[in-house]
C-alpha cells in the first residue's frame, strides 16, 4: 500500500494555520485570525458537518438545523449564530450574503469538498471588511490543479435518513488558462417527519495570465434547494418525542445566483492592485402555518403564511498595497474603495391552503389576511479604508487603521392593517403607504500591534470599533411570535482581542488570548406584553406575552479563548512518517452581563447566546492509508433572550422562550485511500 496519505498530512502537523502579516493586498498583522485547511483534517465533508469543520476556531457557538449541512449558523462572543447573519461571509474575497448591510443572512454555503480553505478573522476585520461585530469568514474556493490539463473527482455518499450526496469536479490547467467547477447534489429525508429537501449547486472558476504580472479570474456559482420544514418543538413536545412534526404544508426554497471577476496586477514586488467586481440575483422563498402556538394543529383549510424576498446587489472593491522604506525601516500601506449598491423587495402575505411547495400569493383569496406588505428597499453603500503597518523594530510592528463609511437605506412600499372583532369577522383593512429614507456616515478607527520574540511566537493585540446597521428584517417582517420596535436603531461598539500564539518546535501549537466585546444599542428579545393598534389608533395589549426585538441596552462580553493542538509523537522523540497521532483542546470561557438599559429587569442579566463553556476536544490520528479523528464538543446553558427566561419542560405553548440547556455530542470520521479511491465514514450525532 502507498503511504502518501499519512505522508502528504505530516507535511503539515498541525490542522489550524493562521495567515502572514500582508497577503496579496490584505494586512492582518496584529489580528487574531484562524485559517481551517481541510487537506489536514478528517471530517464528514460531504454533509457539511459545522462542528467538525470548525472544531479549532476558537469560541464558535454553531447551531445546526439540517443533516447536510445547506446553512451554516455560527456565532460566537455572545453573537446570534441565525445563519451567520453577524459574521461578514465572503467567498473568494467577496460578498455572498443576501444584502450586507439590509439583509446580512447567509443562505448559501459553499460545500466543504469544494474549499481549499476557510479563512476566519475577527473583529478586526471591521476595517478592512465591512463593520459585522464578528469578523470576516471567507470560503477560499480550490484553485486549478497544475501540470495536468484536466482531473476529474467523483465524490459520492449515502448516509441516515436517506442522505444523498454526489460531488463531482472537473480542474487543469492549459497554457496561461487554469480552471476549476463542479457539480454538486443533496438530498435526503432529514431526521424528522416533514423534513425532505433537495439541493443543486454548480460552480466554475477561471483563470488566465495576461502576463507574469497581471491575471484575471471569473467565478459563478448557481444555488437552488427546496426544503420541506418540519415546524418547531415545545419544550413539552421534546422531551415527549423530539422527532414529532406537526407542520406538513411548510417549505422553504432558495435560488441563489453569485458572480464576480477579479483583476489582480502587481507592478513591482513592493506595490500590488486588486479590483474586483461582483454582484447577486437570488430570491427566498417560504410558505407555511405559522401561529404563536408552536403546539397548534395545522387546519388544511386555512391559508399558510408566505413570505417572498428577492435580492439584487452588485459592488466594486478596490485595494492598493504599497511596500516602501521609512527611514531605515519596513513599512507597508493599504488603501482600499468600496462602492455597494443593492434593490431588494420583500412581500408578506397569504399563501394558498395547498399542502405542496406553492409559493404563490394568494390575496385575492384571503383579502382579509392579518399580515400583508410590499416592499422594496434601495440600499446604498460607500466605504474608504486603509491601514499602515509601522515596524518600529523588524520584529515588533503598530497597525493603525481606519473605515469611513457612508450608507443609505431606504423602504418603501405599503402594509395593510386588519382588525377583527371578538367573533372574528374584519371590521378594519386599511392600506397604509409608508416611506423612510435613512443616512448616516461615520468614521471607525482601529489599531493593533504584533511582537515577535523568535520566528515562532507571536504576541498580538488590537483594538477596533465595530458598528452593525438594522436590517430591513426587523423593520418589515411580521412575525406572529414576536413584535419589533417601530424606533430600533443600528448598533455600534468595538472589539478587542490581546493573545500569543505560534508552536514550539514540531511539538505544540497554540493560540491563548483574551477578548472584550462592548455593544451599545445592541440588538436583543425581551418577553413582553403584546400590543396592537386597535380601530382607534390607539395601542392596547392583546393580552398574549410574546418576544419583543428591540435595541435592548449597553452589553458587554468578555473571555478567554484558547486552542492547543500537540503531536505526540513529537513528545516521545519519536519520528513515524507513516504514522499520526495528535491531540487539541478548544476552550472558550465567556462572560457577559448587560452594563445598562431602559427596559427593566435587564441590566445585570447575562447577554444571550453566551454559554459560559464552549469546549470542543479531540485525537487525529492515522496509520499509512487510513486516517481518523474522534471529537467531543461540550456547550454549557445559553439564555435565548435578554430576559434571562428559564426552560419551563412542562412549556407546551411556544417552546421558543426559555434557557438552552448544555449539551454534548461526539463525531468519528474515518478514511482509507487506495491508489486513485478514497473510502470515508463516519458518525455524527
Amino acid at each position: 500500500l502507498s503511504e502518501v496519505a499519512v505522508v502528504n498530512q505530516r507535511e503539515r502537523i498541525f490542522s489550524i494555520k493562521r495567515l502572514r502579516e500582508v497577503e496579496g493586498t490584505s494586512i492582518y498583522a496584529g489580528k487574531k485570525n484562524e485559517v481551517v485547511d481541510l487537506s489536514q483534517m478528517t471530517v464528514n465533508t460531504s454533509s457539511n458537518n459545522a462542528r467538525q469543520i470548525y472544531s479549532q476556531v476558537s469560541g464558535l457557538n454553531i447551531f445546526e438545523s439540517d443533516d447536510a449541512g445547506l446553512q451554516l449558523n455560527i456565532g460566537g462572543r455572545g453573537l446570534d449564530p441565525n445563519r451567520s447573519s453577524n459574521f461578514n461571509i465572503r467567498q473568494n474575497g467577496y460578498d455572498i450574503s443576501a444584502d450586507v448591510l439590509g439583509y446580512p443572512e447567509s443562505y448559501y454555503t459553499p460545500p466543504a469538498e469544494a474549499l481549499e480553505e476557510i479563512q476566519v478573522i475577527r473583529g478586526a476585520a471591521s476595517l478592512q471588511y465591512g463593520t459585522q461585530f464578528g469578523g470576516l469568514v471567507n470560503f477560499r474556493m480550490k484553485s486549478p490543479v497544475e501540470n495536468k490539463v484536466a482531473e476529474f473527482t467523483a465524490r459520492q455518499t449515502v448516509g441516515s435518513n436517506a442522505l444523498f450526496t454526489s460531488h463531482n469536479s472537473l480542474s487543469g490547467t492549459y497554457k496561461k488558462l487554469g480552471y476549476y467547477g463542479y457539480y454538486n447534489r443533496k438530498s435526503g429525508n432529514g431526521f424528522r417527519p416533514n423534513s425532505e429537501f433537495e439541493s443543486d449547486n454548480i460552480y466554475l472558476f477561471t483563470e488566465y495570465s495576461l502576463s507574469e504580472k497581471t491575471s484575471v479570474s471569473t467565478d459563478f456559482t448557481y444555488l437552488n434547494y427546496l426544503a420541506q420544514q418540519p415546524g418547531g418543538l415545545t419544550d413539552a413536545q421534546f422531551y415527549t418525542d423530539p422527532n414529532f412534526s406537526n407542520r406538513e404544508r411548510n417549505w422553504f426554497e432558495v435560488d441563489w445566483k453569485l458572480a464576480s471577476i477579479k483583476l489582480d496586477h502587481r507592478f513591482t514586488y513592493q506595490s500590488r492592485l486588486s479590483v474586483t467586481a461582483f454582484g447577486l440575483n437570488a430570491s427566498r422563498k417560504s410558505v407555511g402555518f405559522r401561529t404563536n402556538r408552536v403546539s397548534q394543529q395545522d387546519d388544511p383549510n386555512e391559508p399558510r403564511d408566505l413570505i417572498l424576498g428577492d435580492f439584487n446587489n452588485w459592488g466594486v472593491e478596490t485595494r492598493y498595497l504599497q511596500r516602501y522604506k521609512l527611514g531605515n525601516k519596513n513599512a507597508v500601506f493599504l488603501i482600499g474603495s468600496k462602492y455597494y449598491q443593492s434593490k431588494n423587495t420583500s412581500v408578506q402575505g397569504p399563501g394558498t391552503a395547498s399542502s405542496e411547495a406553492d409559493f404563490s400569493l394568494a390575496d385575492e383569496e384571503f383579502p382579509n389576511y392579518p399580515r400583508q406588505s410590499d416592499f422594496t428597499f434601495p440600499n446604498q453603500n460607500f466605504a474608504l479604508f486603509g491601514e499602515h503597518i509601522f515596524y518600529v523594530r523588524d520584529n515588533f510592528s503598530i497597525t493603525p487603521g481606519f473605515r469611513f463609511e457612508f450608507i443609505k437605506t431606504q423602504s418603501e412600499g405599503s402594509y395593510k392593517r386588519v382588525n377583527f372583532d371578538l367573533a372574528g369577522n374584519p371590521i378594519q383593512n386599511q392600506t397604509f403607504e409608508e416611506e423612510k429614507t435613512f443616512e448616516r456616515n461615520f468614521v471607525l478607527l482601529g489599531i493593533g500591534l504584533s511582537y515577535q520574540p523568535n520566528t515562532t511566537t507571536d504576541l498580538y493585540g488590537n483594538f477596533s470599533q465595530n458598528y452593525r446597521s438594522v436590517t430591513f428584517n426587523d423593520i418589515r417582517i411580521i412575525n406572529p411570535s414576536f413584535q419589533v420596535d417601530p424606533n430600533i436603531t443600528d448598533e455600534s461598539g468595538f472589539s478587542s482581542d490581546f493573545g500569543v500564539r505560534g508552536k514550539i518546535g514540531n511539538t505544540i501549537s497554540y493560540d491563548v488570548g483574551i477578548f472584550g466585546l462592548l455593544y451599545e444599542n445592541r440588538l436583543g428579545e425581551v418577553l413582553r406584553a403584546e400590543t396592537r393598534t386597535n380601530a382607534d389608533g390607539e395601542q392596547e395589549e392583546t393580552g398574549r406575552i410574546v418576544r419583543f426585538r428591540g435595541n435592548i441596552g449597553e452589553a458587554f462580553m468578555y473571555g478567554l479563548e484558547s486552542l492547543i493542538e500537540i503531536d505526540l509523537f513529537s513528545v516521545f522523540n519519536t519520528t513515524h512518517p507513516d504514522k499520526k497521532l495528535t491531540i487539541f483542546a478548544n476552550t472558550a470561557i465567556t462572560q457577559s452581563q448587560y452594563l445598562d438599559s431602559e427596559i427593566a429587569g435587564i441590566k445585570g442579566n447575562n447577554v444571550e447566546f453566551v454559554p459560559a463553556l464552549n469546549i470542543k476536544s479531540g485525537i487525529n490520528f492515522g496509520y499509512k492509508n487510513v486516517m481518523g479523528s474522534l471529537q467531543y464538543s461540550y456547550i454549557s446553558g445559553q439564555f435565548t433572550d435578554a430576559s434571562n427566561a428559564m426552560q419551563n419542560a412542562r412549556d407546551n405553548q411556544s417552546g421558543i422562550k426559555g434557557e438552552i440547556p448544555s449539551y454534548s455530542v461526539m463525531d468519528i470520521s474515518l478514511s482509507y485511500s487506495f491508489r486513485k479511491f478514497s473510502f470515508e465514514s463516519g458518525i455524527n450525532n
